[in-house]
């Protein structure tokens, strides 16, 4: 898969997204667009911590419990200017949770009538069962961990864009290219699905290219500043690279 870049010229300029108006908002107006980024982006969080060690029981405990602690708390006004990529602020903030976890009972269960979301718990279960093992920290493992939340996201967006019969299949057939699974031949697929080699080579090349722009939009909304959009996703693609 090949990592998406801003080859255009066009001069870059701010622009708000979901995390500057969480930075920006006061007391209360910030919670909406703070949750979705929560309910978006809690798995990457659930896998640190079981890569630390706790079971699935006590991760779910964990980050139930650093959410409702987030979301009570509502005022974001003193997140440091250096927090810029809400990625970042999340892993320090729920370190210094689990830090302070470590000193007194545990006082939030999940749904025990606290702030809560509703997160498939279950399924992170699962869906951390399949993951190879690793010898990397915990940290590095987030990082990737988010990437791949990234491109799954970006992905399910994009499969939701093809709305007629002959898009979505299409598209299923493309997607192991996409996804940079397989070098697909186009000739097969045209054949498969009654269309030209061309035609198939011309669907990879726009799927591929709004692709790109759905996740360079998704990587914006989780930054301050949206100008730092490359340099927060050549850092995800390396994580991967590793």
């Amino acid at each position: 898969m090949d990592t998406p870049s801003s080859a255009d010229a066009r001069p870059r300029q701010f622009l708000t997204t979901r995390w500057s108006l969480v930075l920006a908002a006061g007391r209360g107006e910030s919670r909406p667009a703070l949750e979705d980024l929560c309910r978006a982006y809690w798995y990457p969080l659930y896998a640190f911590v079981r890569r630390r060690g706790e079971t699935h029981e006590q991760a779910a405990d964990l980050v139930q419990g650093f959410f409702a602690e987030l979301l009570e708390r509502g005022d974001l006004s003193g997140v440091a200017p250096e927090k810029g990529r809400f990625r970042s602020f999340l892993l320090a903030a729920l370190s210094h949770h689990l830090s302070n976890e470590r000193d007194r009972a545990q006082a939030r269960k999940r749904g025990g009538g606290a702030t809560t979301l509703r997160l498939d718990w279950a399924d992170a279960d699962t869906r951390f069962g399949l993951e190879p093992a690793h010898d990397e920290s915990p940290e590095k493992l987030f990082a990737r961990s988010w990437a791949l939340e990234l491109i799954a996201r970006t992905f399910e967006s994009l499969a939701a864009e093809q709305t007629t019969p002959e898009q979505r299949a299409l598209f299923e057939a493309l997607r192991p290219e996409l996804q940079g699974a397989a070098e697909e031949r186009y000739a097969p697929i045209a054949e498969r699905l009654g269309t030209s080699e061309g035609a198939v080579r011309q669907s990879a090349l726009r799927l591929r290219r709004r692709w790109r722009e759905l996740l360079r939009a998704e990587v914006a909304g989780t930054l301050a500043d949206p100008r730092d959009v490359d340099d927060e996703i050549r850092g995800l693609f390396a994580s991967l690279a590793r």
